[in-house]
C-alpha cells in the first residue's frame, strides 16, 4: 500500500518518496516522520509521538524536531508559511492536511477517506477543557467563562499522566452535551470538560460535567457556589476539586475500558491503568496483579516513568505489609524503581511520591519529607502527596504540620483510596498526644475504610484499648488474627517508627496486653 498526494507518491513498504515517478533523496528520519504523519492524517500527531516514532523515545530537543519537520516540508514542496501539506498545531503538534489517495499494487489510486476515530484512542488519556457557557447578561460572567477554564488548563498541564489540549485549540469550540463527540473527534481527545456559570443575586454558581467522548457518559459532575465577592476562592476551589476528581475518575474509566479489550490489544497506558485499579485494593493478590500490569506496561514502553513508579508502589506495599519473607529486598526494589522513574521524568509528582515513601522503609523521614514536599510543589492539588507528608510529619513529631497536611489531603480528596491512611495517621498522632478517646474514634473510622489493612486495625486496637474500650479492642484483635495470624508489635513499629518514645512504650504495652 502507498499514498499519493499532489505530484508525490509515498511507499512505506519500499521506504521511498517519489515525485513524478523519480525518487526524492530524503534522510531516513525525515522519511520516517513523513510516513508517520501520513499514516495518522486523520488526527493531530503530538511531539511526544514524533519523538517515539523517529527517535524511539530518546531525549530530543525541540530544535531537532523542528529541523526534521523543515526537511519534511522541503521534501514535499511545503514550508512553514504556506503549510499546505503539513500544518502546525501551535504548542501541540502537527497534522498532515494534504489530500491523499491510497494506492495498492495493480490498482488505481482512490481518494482516501480518513478512517473513523477508534472508540478508545491509544496512548495516555487526553482531555479538552471548553469555555464555560455563561447564563445571564452580566459582563463579568463572560470573562469568568474563559478565565476559569484557562486556569484549569494551566493546573492540569502539571499532571504528567494527562494530555491537555492547549487553550488556543480548545477555546475555538463552544459546547453543549450533544456536541461532545464532534468536538472530541476534531481535537482527538477521549474526555471533554464543559461547564455553565450563572449568577443568582449575590451568588455565583458553576456546574461542571466530565464526559467520556466515546460512550457519551457523564463520569463526574459537580456544582460549586460562592459569594460574588469570593471569585478568587471560587476559582481555586474549582481547580482543586476538578484535579482531584480527574485523578480518581479518569484512571477508573481507563481501567474499565481496558478490561473490555483483550490483553493483546492493550497499550502501555491501558496496562498502567488496570494496574492502578488493582493497586488500591491493598490485598496480596491485587498487589501481585498490579505489579504484573506495570511490568507489561514497561515491556511495551520501557521509558514509561509512571509504570516504573507503579512498580515502586507495589514493592513498597510488599515491604510495608510484609507480603513476602524478604521485606529488605522489597524496600530496596522500592527505591530502585522510584530512582528509575525519576531518571525518566524527574518532574512527575507520582515518581517523587514513591521516592519519598521509599525512605519510610529505611527510617529516614527527614529525607522522605524533602521528596514529598517536591511532589506537592509540582502538583499543589496532589491529595496523596499531602497524606504522605502528614505521615512523615507524624513520625518526627511535628503535630501542627501533620494536622495541616491531613486537612489539606481530606479537603482535596474526601473519597481517596488512601483515606484509611489519612484517618489512621490522625489516630496515631492522637495516640502520641495521649488523647485516647479521640484516637479511638479516628482509629475506628480508619479501620472501616475500604482497603484498610491489618496495620491500620492495629492502630484502632491500641487506641480502643488505651481508651478503655476493651470489648471493641477484643473484636479488633480477633479480626487482625483472622486476617494476619503472625501480626506482631514488631510489624507495628516497623510500619510506624515514630520518634515519640513515651507513646511507643504505651503502645507496646497495650499490644502485649492484647497478645501481640
Amino acid at each position: 500500500m502507498g499514498w499519493t498526494f499532489g505530484e508525490f507518491h509515498l511507499d512505506p513498504d519500499r521506504f521511498e518518496l517519489a515525485r513524478c515517478g523519480k525518487a526524492v533523496p530524503v534522510e531516513p528520519q525525515v522519511l520516517t516522520l513523513l510516513i508517520h504523519l501520513v499514516r495518522n492524517r486523520n488526527r493531530m500527531v503530538t511531539k511526544d509521538e514524533i519523538v517515539e516514532a523517529v527517535w524511539k523515545g530518546q531525549a530530543i530537543s525541540d530544535a531537532s524536531i523542528s529541523s526534521r519537520m523543515r526537511s519534511a516540508r522541503k521534501a514535499v514542496c511545503d514550508d512553514g508559511a504556506r503549510q499546505d501539506v503539513i500544518r502546525t498545531v501551535h504548542g501541540l503538534g502537527f497534522r498532515f492536511v494534504g489530500e491523499v489517495a491510497v494506492t495498492t499494487p495493480g490498482r488505481t489510486a482512490v481518494n482516501a477517506v480518513d478512517p473513523p476515530q477508534p472508540a478508545h484512542l491509544s496512548g495516555r488519556p487526553s482531555i479538552a477543557i471548553l469555555p464555560f457557557r455563561p447564563l445571564g447578561p452580566a459582563p463579568d460572567l463572560a470573562v469568568l467563562a474563559e478565565a476559569i477554564p484557562h486556569e484549569i488548563i494551566e493546573a492540569l498541564s502539571r499532571l504528567r499522566w494527562l494530555a491537555v489540549i492547549a487553550r488556543g485549540s480548545s477555546f475555538r469550540f463552544a459546547l453543549n452535551a450533544d456536541a461532545v463527540d464532534s468536538v472530541a473527534a476534531a481535537l482527538s481527545v477521549r474526555y471533554v470538560l464543559f461547564g455553565v456559570i450563572e449568577s443568582r443575586g449575590a451568588t455565583l454558581a458553576v456546574t461542571l460535567e466530565l464526559m467520556d467522548a466515546s460512550s457519551q457518559q457523564v463520569l463526574w459532575a459537580d456544582r460549586i457556589e460562592s459569594p460574588r465577592d469570593g471569585m478568587n476562592a471560587l476559582r481555586s476551589t474549582i481547580v482543586s476539586h476538578l484535579v482531584t476528581a480527574l485523578e480518581v475518575h479518569i484512571p477508573f474509566n481507563e481501567a474499565r475500558s481496558a478490561r473490555l479489550r483483550s490483553l493483546e490489544d492493550l497499550d502501555a497506558w491501558a496496562h498502567y491503568h488496570v494496574g492502578l485499579r488493582h493497586l488500591y485494593r491493598f490485598t496480596p493478590t491485587d498487589t501481585a496483579v498490579a505489579q504484573a500490569c506495570f511490568a507489561r506496561a514497561i515491556a511495551a514502553e520501557p521509558r514509561f516513568s509512571r509504570a516504573h513508579a507503579g512498580l515502586s508502589f507495589t514493592s513498597f506495599l510488599t515491604a510495608f505489609l510484609r507480603l513476602d519473607a524478604d521485606p529488605a529486598g522489597a524496600a530496596a526494589a522500592t527505591r530502585r524503581h522510584a530512582d528509575r522513574a525519576l531518571e525518566l521524568d524527574e518532574l512527575d509528582p507520582f515518581a517523587n511520591f514513591t521516592m519519598g515513601r521509599s525512605f519510610w522503609l529505611t527510617d529516614q523521614p527527614e529525607i522522605a519529607a524533602d521528596w514529598l514536599s517536591r511532589a506537592t510543589t509540582l502538583n499543589p492539588n496532589y491529595a496523596q502527596g499531602f497524606y504522605a507528608s502528614a505521615f512523615t510529619s507524624m513520625l518526627i513529631g511535628d503535630a501542627a504540620a501533620t494536622v495541616e497536611a491531613l486537612n489539606t489531603s481530606y479537603h482535596l480528596s474526601p473519597f481517596d483510596p488512601l483515606l484509611y491512611g489519612v484517618h489512621g495517621v490522625r489516630a496515631q498522632l492522637l495516640l502520641q498526644e495521649e488523647d485516647y478517646a479521640a484516637a479511638a474514634v479516628w482509629g475506628d473510622r480508619a479501620a472501616a475504610q475500604p482497603g484498610a489493612h491489618y496495620l491500620v486495625r492495629m492502630i484502632a486496637l491500641v487506641a480502643n484499648g488505651l481508651a478503655g474500650k476493651r470489648e471493641r479492642a477484643r473484636q479488633l484483635a480477633q479480626e487482625i488474627r483472622r486476617n494476619r495470624p503472625d501480626a506482631s508489635a514488631a510489624d507495628y513499629f516497623a510500619a510506624f517508627p515514630t520518634r515519640h518514645q513515651r507513646s511507643r512504650t504505651r503502645i507496646a504495652d497495650e499490644l502485649t496486653r492484647q497478645g501481640f
